[in-house]
């Protein structure tokens, strides 16, 4: 009987009987309802199951056991067996599977004997059986023992026929790789975890006692430990069956037979064969590999599963050794020391050896009598390098077992202190001194802070880390390390808290605490200028303060002036976090000034400020907390204002601000009617209020419902749509009763209903009305992507079911049309309407319907089955119309539009695939999509049966324009001679080669979709797609990836692509996992074979094949083929060139190296490729010396992924500051050690090729020089320590600053940085000084130069560790002063006297005044003196001398006095200064360059340089606009300037603008310069023509067609000039007329 039947048979009979029990029938009938609903949803959606599941459960609870009673035993027998069916099926569903447990326990109370009968006789026909143990069996068998109590008691009952059935799985499974490598294994070892973890009675008489009881438990043992001796490739696998092994191990019923048996078990670590003893069991163990995973797997399982006395156990022959100590520990360091792709789980074991060392810390000092972790011992020696080394790994999730691990670690080291009576604890202060000399950047220095900071106090980290409020706020400023700084400050003021809580002192005086320590750091971010600290502070500072301390919001606001630059949205942010935080009316803090601030800030300029208004507005703890009448007309003013906005984050925070006010709505709403309906009699006030609320709280959502449907008629803009559309999704969301199957979260509540009836019966929330459906149609057809998608999510989720049929019947009508429309976005429209059309008609639409004597399948949807199948005629129709004539097709029927539609109606509708395909429709599918793949790349090729070869060689740019024109020519009938030259393609090429791209990229997307689809809904009974049609569909994909050389159709493909093969190798039917195999092989044939065209440059797809199919490779095997796919590519890019190689043709070498760079940059790979790094690290640098230009340029590319994988993203910084990469070098040759000695060979190779005679001129060019430094000089400085191996790479970067090539000078600077722990800092800067020269000394000038920037790096990494000045910064500062001579004329090279000065801009602070002075006089007398020669680096010398001249306001002064009279090269300098931003930080100099620009602005505009000019107008431009160049709140002030002379510079400027000279930066400064002359002459000298060529040139750079930069430059000149003319009207008519025009 089927589930169907079984309900309702049910149904009839349990109800007929409960007649005469009241409303029990109701209840009954209703949860039969919710039990079908559950099981027709098993196809659609996982979520919907479960909720028709849990309200079915909530009805039976209702059906007490008495009522249960007067059921007959059979009708409730057949209520059990349902129940059971439905259990059995839901195996793979572990929550409906819990529910309906549920609800068998419920039965179970009064009738266990049934449930337990029924289930027996469920689970007895699994195990009583002549078949061997399926995947479903074995799921089945899993589920009932984790979640059934009557399922353990029935497997208890049969447990030795489960055991015997699971030794006959092992027997079939590991004799097939296929088998032992996928689920049906893993399940298998998962079902043996558990017996052995509920039985151990049970197995105690078959495991521990002195004779074996039969061979079944033999045979489960010795597969066990073959699965983790590596019999089995499955990663996941091999773990599990160590902790089965284990787990066995913990079920002796012996102390001493246990801890026996772990000590065999630990032969593993030996790599040699063993017997293995464990009770009366003896199996032979022989280890299949070295990669680690089996000790990985036993150490991970015995400290998983083992109890204290096991682990605690010593050798019968050693008392002294312990099995957690000195077994298991050697153990996890040893593979947290090697370089294994598990280092995840290697890690997860440190962390429980920690957990259990700290268990059982007791017994051990009892054991040991010695402490665990003295000072310097080695165990503490250990754990603190494996915590150092890897706390900045790149392997995912391991430097969260680090973090951990290191917190266990202190907390064991207190343990031990205390048991031993240490109150120095002399660790902690060592670890804090070792966590402060790290950089700033490192990440892991925030994180050990926090861990270490219960141990020491507040007080202690703050006295000896002075500068950790300013390391925050860097923090907070940079991307990816403000999470691990606002974790710091929290744990800083938790703790800070909790020291003070012991004072007993009230919340204003610890608000006063805490203000006296982090209010100066809290406004500083705030009001920063820096975006990223900005956002930062407020997003993750203010609420951990709110919640620690919530009095801090008064002295926060007591510091703001809220019309002070910045502070109106920290007083936005302070104000809307503390109402978000503590509940505390807004109003509070500042009383009635609040509204006026809030008012300022919505109606503020900045998004930020205004978003943060907003935020104040809508947030609330309660979302009971209705919104007051102020607050909604506040809202009603704010929201149309603000739906143009361009940003898209803005747009974001919009929607969710709004949503959070409606849910304060809808909620407040929702219990003012919950009390309407208990009200008692007498409360008529309080009714009076509660309807005000109701009717305010309804007519804002009604406004708000009606308000973005103004915005979505054609013509709006898209921001105005999307941001409508964004509301319109908010009220709908939230004050409808639609529930999302999708959601987890955020579903309506349960009496939304009376709420929506309630403003239903006040004529409001009519959301769905027909006119509000036919605008969101409309939008169905924008230009946008997403408004389109946003509108039919809209519609599908939230309107009615089914669409008007006189809708319905337009809008298919409409869909056909836009279908066959060559335009790829009207087809993208057309295909969407038709999924819309699918889920939206009743049935099928007029032309949709097909002949009443096609088959529709039993269990498929009709109208889903008769879509697909007329999408597929129409793609047949398609298909013979390209066949006969392609321009046609290309023109009326061009094939990607259907194929858009059938992937959106396959794919995206909420029924199984199953329901809309049958066997032959599926294979007339794939037929139609190999033939029309056939057909278009014969386009292509221009010969129809060029693809049935098997060469895969795919047509050049220009085969594929040649094949495209000579298919024009013929449809047009004309011959190849007609066609003229023309540069530009033809609308006719370009509609052939969309059509044949597109389609081939739908092509891919829909096959590959499609594929994973129905292999992941997989019937046995019903498979739609056979092998060979597997097979069929592999060919298509290699047709196209290797025969197709457009770059669209390539990506779109690849992405179908992966998931076939992530499909097919995920399939426990060998066959099927080998067809990618089969083809990444022939991929890699293709790479190896000599090709007479590129198949790797652009646009090609042979690195995509092989790409994806190792992608698709499960991440928690091996990965053979990516092993395979390396070790072949890496072979081959190795191969010497033959002595013959022609440059034009495309070598197999270059080839493979561009497919390890596909392969290095590929994102589904991650960190799989890093096992490869050093091997790919080492050949790409090595090809960088290949004769051949195309190897050269491959080998680049392939080293430059190869670093940003290596190496992770650069962190994003606003400060400009130059940020390395995470990685220390210390940690980078841990992780990569095969790379040290090369790229060291390589250093000291070049270095060794500079030394030679003084005088001797050579240049050794080494190509792989300055990838090595750059790659060195990436690494995180000043975090490790002083090693010697890593000290070897220091003589070769120093010797490297006498090279030749600047470029190299400068990196290996960087270089030495990175490589020179902070420890050698002052060694380093003592050795490069003491070798400057002299001044009558005899030196290199490139060694000079390299010296003087290493010194420069160097310097400025040391004065950031270095608090006071120390006796060798004094030699330092001493020798450099005596080295003065390096930047007078005395020193011929401009660079080097740059260099000097750079070394001294660093040292500025430190040095003697006497010093400065004699070095500013210096170099003004320098910079005055003429020029006598042209001078190589002259420029570079008088910028950096600029720079530090200016830095004093007497110099600065001095220079700018002196303008008018400098060189061009030196005015160029000054005003580039300027440009940089320096001139306006000092108020005092501000006014004279002011009037020097003004000044000299009529001789800069007669300048022949145009760079000259553009610098100077940006630079008076610069200094002019006060507070900005967009809106000066002042008019500049104009220093007296003769008006013939400002006329004549205003008619220069309008003519460059007038002729369009100068390009568009110079004309954009021209035009704000202009304007700011127009504005500040006197209106009598002008004449009406200077005003009609002003307006004419704004009319002329205002247009959409001309650059951005002009068009604002317009807005701002309009700012400038028209404000100031009109207030003193005297503004021209035809300056109005151009505005008004507008």
């Amino acid at each position: 009987m089927s589930l169907d039947d079984m309900t309702a048979s049910l149904r009839s009979c349990v109800i007929r009987e409960h007649r005469a029990a009241g409303d029990v029938d109701l209840t009954l009938g209703l949860f039969f309802d919710k039990l079908s609903e559950s099981s027709r949803s098993r196809s659609s959606s996982k979520r919907c199951q479960e909720r028709r599941l849990e309200e079915a459960l909530q009805l039976l609870k209702h059906v007490s056991d008495a009522q249960l009673e007067v059921l007959e035993e059979s009708h409730l027998l057949l209520l059990v067996r349902l129940l059971v069916s439905m259990q059995m099926r839901a195996a793979n569903l572990p929550t409906a599977f819990r529910k309906m447990d549920q609800m068998l326990q419920h039965l179970a109370k009064g009738h266990h004997h049934l449930v337990f009968r029924e289930t027996h006789h469920c689970l007895h026909a699994i195990v009583h059986t002549d078949q061997v143990l399926s995947f479903e069996d074995l799921q089945r068998a899993c589920v009932f023992l984790e979640d059934s109590a009557v399922g353990r008691e029935v497997w208890r009952e049969s447990f030795p026929s489960l055991l015997k059935k699971l030794s006959e799985l092992f027997l079939v499974v590991l004799q097939q790789e296929s088998l032992r490598d996928g689920p049906l294994c893993y399940t298998a070892v998962k079902v043996c975890l558990q017996i052995f973890q509920l039985f151990p009675g049970e197995l105690a008489p078959r495991v521990w006692t002195k004779e074996p009881s039969g061979p079944t438990m033999q045979e489960i043992l010795q597969a066990l430990m073959d699965i983790i001796l590596g019999k089995c490739c499955n990663r996941d696998t091999c773990l599990l069956a160590g902790t089965a092994v284990a787990m066995l191990i913990n079920s002796a019923s012996e102390n001493r037979a246990g801890e026996a048996a772990a000590w065999s078990l630990l032969h593993v670590s030996h790599l040699e064969p063993w017997l293995l003893s464990v009770g009366a069991l003896k199996v032979q163990c022989c280890p299949a590999g070295k990669d680690g995973v089996a000790r990985l797997a036993v150490t991970r399982g015995l400290l998983t599963c083992c109890r204290a006395n096991i682990l605690l156990s010593s050798q019968a022959d050693n008392t002294q050794m312990c099995l957690l100590l000195n077994e298991l520990f050697p153990l996890v360091h040893d593979l947290c020391e090697e370089k294994l792709d598990c280092h995840y789980f290697a890690f997860e074991a440190l962390t429980w050896w920690l957990k259990k060392v700290k268990e059982c810390l007791p017994d051990i000092l009892k054991m040991t009598g010695v402490r665990l972790l003295g000072d310097n011992s080695r165990l503490q020696r250990q754990l603190i390098h494996i915590i150092w080394t890897n706390a900045e790994s790149p392997m995912e999730g391991v430097s969260e077992f680090v973090r951990g691990a290191f917190c266990l670690l202190l907390d064991l080291y207190k343990t031990d202190c205390e048991q031993f009576c240490d109150t120095e604890k002399t660790l902690y202060f060592t670890l804090l001194e070792r966590i402060i000399k790290l950089p700033w950047e490192a990440k892991a220095k925030y994180h050990r802070l926090c861990a270490l900071l219960p141990y020491l106090g507040t007080d202690v980290v703050l006295s000896q880390y002075a500068e950790l409020p300013n390391h925050l706020l860097k923090c907070l400023s940079t991307n990816h390390l403000s999470p691990c700084g606002s974790d710091l400050y929290k744990c800083l003021i938790q703790q800070q808290r909790r020291e003070l809580r012991d004072a007993s002192r009230g919340e204003p005086h610890l608000a006063d605490e805490w203000a006296r320590c982090w209010r100066p750091v809290l406004h500083e971010a705030l009001t920063s200028d820096v975006t990223l600290l900005q956002n930062h502070s407020s997003t993750h500072l203010l609420p951990c303060t709110f919640q620690v301390f919530p009095s801090a919001v008064h002295p926060l606001l007591a510091s703001l002036d809220p019309f002070a630059p910045g502070h109106l949205h920290a007083w936005a942010c302070i104000v809307s976090s503390h109402r978000a935080v503590t509940g505390g009316s807004p109003w509070a803090p500042q009383g009635s000034s609040t509204l006026e601030t809030l008012q300022l800030a919505l109606g503020s300029a900045d998004d930020k400020v205004r978003l943060a208004a907003l935020n104040l507005l809508c947030c609330s703890p309660k979302t009971r907390d209705t919104p007051t009448a102020e607050e909604m007309a506040l809202m009603r003013g704010f929201l149309p204002q603000n739906l143009n906005s361009d940003s898209s984050p803005f747009r974001q925070h919009f929607q969710t601000g709004v949503k959070k006010f409606l849910v304060r709505i809808r909620d407040g709403c929702l219990a003012h009617v919950r009390g309407q309906k208990g009200k008692k009699e007498g409360d008529a006030t309080r009714s009076r209020t509660a309807q005000d609320v109701l009717e305010q709280g309804i007519g804002f959502v009604e406004w708000l419902s009606e308000l973005p449907y103004s915005y979505l008629a054609p013509g709006h803009s898209y921001q105005r749509k999307k941001t409508a559309l964004l509301l319109l999704s908010a009220v709908l969301e939230t004050c409808t009763d639609t529930w999302s199957p999708d959601k987890r979260k955020g579903q309506p509540p349960v009496n939304m209903q009376s709420l929506i009836d309630s403003a239903r019966q006040r004529g409001q929330w009519d959301f769905v009305s027909r006119t509000k459906q036919l605008v969101l149609i409309s939008c169905l057809e924008d230009s946008t992507n997403e408004i389109r998608e946003l509108s039919a999510g809209l519609l599908l989720r939230f309107f009615p079911p089914s669409f008007p049929d006189d809708i319905a019947a337009v809008l298919f009508m409409r869909t056909r049309q836009l279908l066959c429309s060559p335009r790829v976005q009207e087809a993208q429209m057309g295909a969407l309407m038709m999924k819309v059309l699918l889920q939206k008609s009743q049935g099928q639409p007029e032309g949709c319907r097909l002949s009443s004597d096609i088959p529709v399948s039993r269990g498929s949807t009709p109208k889903t089955s008769c879509t697909v199948k007329f999408l597929v005629k129409e793609l047949e129709e398609h298909y013979l119309t390209a066949k006969a004539d392609m321009m046609l097709a290309a023109r009326t029927k061009p094939i990607h539009g259907v194929l858009s539609a059938l992937q959106r109606c396959l794919l995206e509708a909420p029924n199984n695939v199953h329901d809309a395909l049958d066997h032959s429709l599926a294979g007339e599918l794939l037929v139609l999509l190999d033939n029309l793949s056939l057909l278009l790349l014969g386009v292509l090729y221009g010969d129809p049966n060029a693809c049935a070869s098997e060469k895969d060689t795919p047509p050049s740019f220009c085969d594929m324009g040649n094949a495209i024109s000579s298919l024009i020519a013929e449809e047009s009938r004309g011959g190849p001679e007609d066609r003229e030259e023309c540069v530009l393609l033809s609308e006719a090429h370009n509609l052939v080669l969309t059509c044949c791209w597109v389609s081939l990229k739908e092509v891919g997307i829909l096959l590959g979709s499609l594929v994973e689809k129905i292999l992941s809904e997989f019937k046995a009974s019903k498979c739609l797609l056979a092998k060979e049609d597997l097979r069929r569909a592999s060919k298509v994909f290699k047709n196209i990836l290797l025969k197709c050389r457009h770059w669209g159709a390539v990506e779109g493909c690849g992405a179908g692509f992966i998931k076939f093969c992530a499909s097919l190798l995920s399939s426990n039917d060998p066959e099927l996992s080998d067809i990618p195999a089969h083809m990444l092989k022939r991929g890699l044939e293709v790479v190896r074979s000599p090709r007479l065209t590129s198949v790797t440059r652009r646009a090609a797809g042979l690195p995509m094949l092989i790409l994806c199919v190792v992608s698709a490779e499960d991440g928690s095997k091996k990965r053979p083929l990516l092993s395979l796919s390396m070790q072949t590519l890496l072979e081959t890019a190795q191969t010497p060139l033959a002595e013959n190689w022609d440059q034009t043709l495309d070598l197999p070498q270059v080839c493979a190296v561009h497919t390890l760079q596909a392969l290095v940059r590929g994102s589904g790979l991650g960190v799989a490729v890093l096992q490869f790094a050093p091997a790919v690290a080492i050949l790409s640098l090595t090809l960088l010396s290949s004769p051949c230009w195309a190897m050269r340029n491959a080998a680049l590319q392939l080293y430059s992924s190869l670093c940003s994988r290596m190496l992770g993203q650069r962190p994003a910084s606003e400060e400009g500051r130059p940020a390395q990469r995470g990685l220390s070098p210390l940690a980078f040759f841990f992780h990569y050690p095969g790379l040290q000695p090369f790229l060291l060979g390589e250093l000291s190779g070049a270095a060794d090729d500079l030394q030679g005679a003084p005088h001797e001129a050579k240049l050794h060019l080494q190509p792989s020089l300055f990838p090595v430094l750059t790659l060195l000089a990436q690494l995180q400085p000043g975090v490790q320590e002083s090693t010697e191996t890593l000290s070897e790479f220091l003589p070769p970067l120093l010797r490297l600053s006498a090279s030749p090539i600047y470029s190299v000078r400068v990196m290996a600077s960087k270089a030495l940085v990175a490589m020179t722990p902070p420890s050698g800092y002052m060694d380093i800067l003592i050795q490069l000084v003491a070798q400057l020269p002299g001044p009558h000394e005899c030196c290199c000038h490139n060694r000079l130069h390299g010296q003087l920037l290493q010194i420069k790096a160097t310097l400025e990494r040391a004065l950031c560790t270095v608090s006071d000045p120390s006796a060798d910064l004094c030699e330092v500062l001493s020798k450099i002063d005596a080295s003065m001579w390096l930047v007078t004329e005395a020193q011929r090279c401009p660079l080097v006297r740059a260099a000097y000065l750079g070394v001294a801009d660093s040292l500025r602070g430190r040095c003697c005044v006497t010093y400065l002075a004699k070095l500013s006089h210096t170099l003004m007398r320098d910079i005055q003196t003429p020029e006598q020669e042209l001078q190589l680096g002259l420029s570079s010398f008088h910028q950096q001398a600029i720079q530090f001249l200016c830095a004093d306001l007497k110099c600065a002064r001095q220079i700018w006095d002196n303008f008018s009279s400098s060189s061009t090269d030196l005015r160029l300098s000054l005003i580039t200064w300027v440009v940089d931003g320096r001139g306006s930080q000092q108020a005092g100099l501000k006014e004279v360059i002011q009037r020097e620009l003004q000044s000299n602005l009529r001789e800069a505009l007669s300048s022949g340089s145009v760079e000259y000019r553009r610098t100077f107008l940006t630079a008076l431009v610069a200094v002019m606009a006060a507070g900005g160049s967009t809106s000066p709140p002042h008019p500049p002030r104009w220093a007296p300037l003769e008006e013939p002379a400002r006329l004549e510079c205003l008619d220069l400027l309008l003519g460059d603008l007038g002729d369009q000279r100068g390009g568009p930066e110079f004309l954009s400064q021209a035009l704000y310069a202009a304007s700011l002359l127009l504005s500040l002459t006197s209106v009598s000298s002008l004449k009406i023509s200077v005003f009609q060529r002003w307006c004419s040139i704004l009319e002329c750079h205002r247009s959409p067609g001309e650059p951005e930069v002009l068009r604002m430059a317009c807005a701002e000149a309009l700012c400038v000039a028209a404000v100031p003319l009109m207030s003193h009207g005297c503004l021209p008519t035809v300056m109005i007329r151009t505005k008004t025009s507008r």
